[in-house]
């Protein structure tokens, strides 16, 4: 008889200095699905449920998709939210009881109300049910904050070793092969943690440039140590004022915890003793618009304090303002404004109109008036079927409105927050991306994946918010100390 596998995940990267929680219906409004829809949804999807599904499926297991519930990265998770979510979770696995093994796929920066350390509270409830003997494997996202709860609750887990993240697909892989050499009798998973009393600035954490990549380098040269079945550097999410926030290192040896702590202290010596790189340069706005005259177009501007990836509004107007008060280059820009859209729908394609636009600028939320010209509206429906961050191939933005200025630059604006993971988001609206001077992003390295192949240049950009590069700009209460760059180590 076949070993049968369950699969369960709430995933979210939740901000604690966000204004709105995360409520039921933005988890409803992103990917809220059971049984035979996950498989649907990403079978053939570059996320790591489809590494999962195809593993479990070629070693002739069966793999029981139970629940997997994804919200847009936001505030904190409400109470009754994460309640609700747990209470469906359990309640679905109930069913299916008993299995043979669990795959989990949490983010690893969930925080609710009740439970600071969310991910680590669920994946100990599964374990209660299941009981000690039960393999639980599972996938992390790289800017998971990892806490000791949730390594012991677990035999092993796996984390993305990109950023952008487009080896989602290959984590799942990696994650469900160590679960089948379990199920085999192959493998004996013993993984240990280490907190490393350090926090990675965001800007720096490219894995594919300095300081990541040394840094990678010598992960991937340790991780062919024999007896060494994986090494997850967990970066952090410095967005979240928890006990965990920081970075970490999972070690999963091959039944030698001993080897596994011996090369994670190699890994974190190496941090800190580098640790001065990890903090990074900040470019303020106006130089980064004085920086666009000399780079080849389009410039990518990634506007780092409104990173919708990491939980802000999508509303960051600071950009924008500087740009039109310069008004000699042509821009694209994405705006999260439900009532411009409703105001904006009232008009008919090269219709020219007055719209107000409300933002978050140098001097709090107001309202900009444009005169504007609809280009389209959008049912904001859109596919990828490229590796891109997030692993999504369907992408849904609510009702969207395109409108342009008279020099040409083009604002796009939507009903719901959507990453700008995709160049779909663009083309889906017949919008083309090389026809700007610069670009606004909201995010700091996410964008990076989708919009390098027509950007010439990259520039991040300090702009305010709750996702502000500089983290030592907040107020914590919870943290661990000491953190470099809050303390020095």
């Amino acid at each position: 008889m076949s070993k049968r596998i369950a699969l369960l995940g709430i995933y979210h990267e939740s901000n604690t200095f966000a204004e709105n929680p995360t409520t039921l219906i933005n988890f409803q409004k992103g990917h809220s699905l059971t049984w035979a829809d996950i498989r649907k949804e990403y079978q053939h999807a570059h996320h790591e449920v489809g590494g999962m599904i195809e593993v479990i499926d070629r070693a002739g297991m069966d793999l029981v998709p139970v629940v997997f519930s994804e919200a847009t990265p936001g505030g904190i998770v409400s109470a009754q939210t994460y309640a609700t979510l747990q209470a469906q979770m359990m309640d679905l696995l109930e069913e299916i009881l008993p299995v043979d093994g669990v795959l989990v796929v949490p983010h690893g920066a969930g925080v609710s109300e009740d439970f600071p350390d969310m991910d680590g509270h669920w994946i100990r409830a599964i374990r209660d049910r299941v009981g000690p003997g039960i393999p639980i494997v599972g996938s992390l996202d790289l800017h998971a904050n990892v806490s000791p709860l949730m390594v012991n609750s677990a035999d092993a887990f796996v984390s993305y070793k990109k950023n952008p993240h487009i080896d989602q697909w290959q984590t799942g892989k990696a994650a469900a092969e160590i679960m089948v050499g379990m199920l085999e009798g192959n493998v004996q998973p013993k993984q240990i943690l280490v907190q490393v009393p350090l926090a990675i600035s965001i800007e720096q954490q490219f894995t594919s440039n300095e300081p990541c990549k040394s840094l990678y380098a010598l992960a991937a040269e340790l991780s062919e140590t024999e007896g060494i079945l994986s090494i997850s550097i967990l970066l952090g999410f410095p967005y979240a004022d928890v006990a965990e926030m920081g970075t970490s290192l999972i070690i999963v040896s091959n039944n030698d915890p001993d080897l596994a702590l011996q090369v994670g202290k190699r890994l974190e010596t190496y941090i800190l003793d580098n640790r001065a790189s990890f903090v990074g340069t900040k470019n303020d706005i106006a130089t980064s618009i004085q920086m666009v005259a000399d780079r080849e177009k389009p410039v990518l501007l990634l506007d780092m304090g409104d990173n919708i990836g990491g939980g802000s509004p999508g509303n960051n107007i600071c950009l924008l303002e500087s740009l039109e008060a310069d008004a000699t280059l042509k821009y694209f820009v994405c705006i999260y404004d439900p009532a411009a859209v409703q105001a904006a729908s009232g008009y008919q394609p090269a219709d020219t109109f007055d719209l107000p636009i409300k933002g978050t600028g140098k001097d709090g939320l107001k309202d900009l008036l444009f005169t504007v010209s609809l280009l389209r509206l959008s049912d904001g429906h859109f596919t990828e079927d490229n590796p891109r961050h997030g692993g999504q191939v369907n992408y849904y933005m609510g009702k969207t409105a395109v409108v342009s200025r008279s020099n040409g630059s083009v604002i796009m604006l939507t009903s719901l927050r959507v990453p700008p993971f995709s160049l779909g988001q663009l083309t889906s609206c017949q919008i083309d991306p090389q026809s700007f001077d610069v670009i606004i992003a909201k995010g700091v390295i996410a964008p990076i994946a989708a919009y390098e192949p027509v950007c010439r240049s990259i520039i991040q950009v300090n702009t305010p918010g709750v996702t502000q590069a500089d983290m030592t700009m907040f107020t914590y209460k919870n943290r661990r100390k000491p953190l470099f760059p809050f303390e020095d180590p």
